[in-house]
């Protein structure tokens, strides 16, 4: 009796398995090149420049998957800095938009791994009906970490404000609440 049990425990566990199984977006973020490879099970593929941790913000490394999303939340820790398509993967880690577009490829961020608007409005779009397993792996390039803003100095200022104009044209314009005034009030009521 207790074979058979055991059998159809397995058999059953088995075949919830079959019934649970859903397209999953792959996300892997390599530091070491500042780019991230996204693969979905409905074909899409993608590979983007990223900024990340730079040095005494260093990114996670590891396996995750997304904890909270947001359209548009702020950063109340860093001077209610705007993330757009905020992913967010371990505490206060995210994967989100940036409108410091001109230093992506290159380490520059307090520890999110940081997108072009455009392409976290669309990796925030696939993760919303797929779920998503992320990996992060690698070490930021030691060139870039000497000097995390040495992509920037190689544009001029009126290139850089206009590349940062063009990024906020992807980021939603409503301003919302930040994540600390969300965690105190998340319903909205009062």
């Amino acid at each position: 009796m207790r074979k058979v049990t055991a059998l159809g425990l397995a058999v059953g566990a088995w075949f919830g398995a079959e019934t649970t199984a859903q397209a999953t977006v792959q996300i892997d973020v390599n530091l070491s090149t500042q780019r991230m490879h996204v693969v979905s099970d409905t074909g899409a593929a993608y590979d983007w420049p990223i900024s990340s941790g730079r040095p005494g913000h260093l990114t996670p490394t590891g396996h995750y998957r997304p904890q909270q999303m947001y359209r548009m939340i702020h950063s109340w820790k860093y001077n209610n800095a705007p993330m757009p398509h905020a992913i967010f993967f371990s505490g206060n880690f995210a994967i989100h938009g940036t409108d410091a577009v001109y230093a992506l490829g290159h380490v520059a961020s307090h520890g999110c791994v940081r997108l072009a608007p455009q392409n976290a409005a669309t990796l925030f779009d696939l993760v919303s009906h797929e779920g998503a397993e992320i990996a992060i792996a690698g070490a930021p390039n030691a060139g870039f970490a000497e000097n995390p803003h040495r992509a920037g100095h190689k544009l001029a200022a009126a290139q850089r404000k206009r590349m940062q104009e063009q990024a906020l044209g992807y980021a939603p314009t409503p301003r919302h609440k930040t994540l600390k005034q969300w965690m105190l009030n998340p319903t909205g009521t009062h």
